[in-house]
């Protein structure tokens, strides 16, 4: 599934930059999103039938109907959590922000473009986060030996967790169990079953999300759309840490 994407995304990274007023270069995402989206449709765009599109809107409706308002605010504490990462071993939030501030974002899985070009995006203005002290922790309920495929081929340097029991993106206001229709369109129409990544019956995702925590685990910018190919932009994310409390 990944090489299916991976010329395409390849294309969408090239260019696609911003500036910031203290001239950091970072990722503009919604542009490589777009660029991606641009090659799609050039491509031929969806193959799907009229029955599976509405199968997918009604998909997407019936998630927009339990997360009304998906995440958590600004202002509240973040939960924290202990979790595996890609090799296994056990990360917890508190031990992350007794560094410093957190760059907290969850994704759907390795399967799925639109995370991909944002981790990458991420990664590329990791230099960025962490002249203001901050590093990068990515959730997803996929299993530990996909996100190891993942560290492996994209040289992720930050830590990718795995949510294997739903408890974070519950915390977070983030998860949702995927619909019938959705399921059977990815089975059966993209050659996707979730349960590969994240294990028998496991057919459950996050809404996309990203959190700028402070050293006190206080949430002081969330981004969170039922709209998987909405993400929040790196030039934000800088923006919050600049302004963080006490800096």
């Amino acid at each position: 599934m990944r090489g299916l994407w991976g010329g395409v995304l390849m294309g969408a990274l090239l260019g696609a930059v911003a500036f910031t007023a203290q001239g950091a270069e970072l990722p503009d995402l919604s542009e490589r999103i777009e660029a991606f989206q641009q090659e799609q449709a050039e491509k031929g765009g969806s193959s799907l039938s009229q029955a599976d599109r509405q199968a997918v809107k009604e998909a997407m409706r019936q998630i927009r109907q339990s997360l009304p308002d998906p995440g958590l605010a600004v202002g509240s504490r973040a939960p924290d959590f202990t979790l595996p990462n890609a090799y296994g071993e056990p990360v917890s939030l508190s031990d992350q922000l007794a560094q410093g501030p957190v760059v907290l974002t969850f994704y759907r899985g390795a399967w799925c473009p639109y995370c991909n070009l944002e981790l990458r995006a991420l990664k590329e203005s990791l230099p960025a986060f962490r002249d203001q002290g901050a590093q990068v922790v990515a959730v997803s309920p996929q299993k530990p030996g996909k996100s190891l495929e993942q560290v492996k081929e994209d040289g992720f340097p930050f830590e990718i967790l795995s949510d294997l029991e739903n408890r974070v993106m519950r915390d977070y206001n983030l998860f949702f169990r995927v619909p019938e229709g959705m399921v059977r369109v990815y089975r059966e129409e993209m050659g996707l079953d979730l349960a590969d990544y994240n294990g028998d019956g496991r057919y459950v995702l996050p809404v996309p999300a990203t959190f700028v925590i402070d050293r006190d685990g206080i949430i002081r910018a969330a981004f969170a759309k039922v709209d998987y190919k909405q993400r929040m932009e790196p030039a934000a994310i800088l923006e919050a840490l600049r302004n963080l409390p006490g800096r």
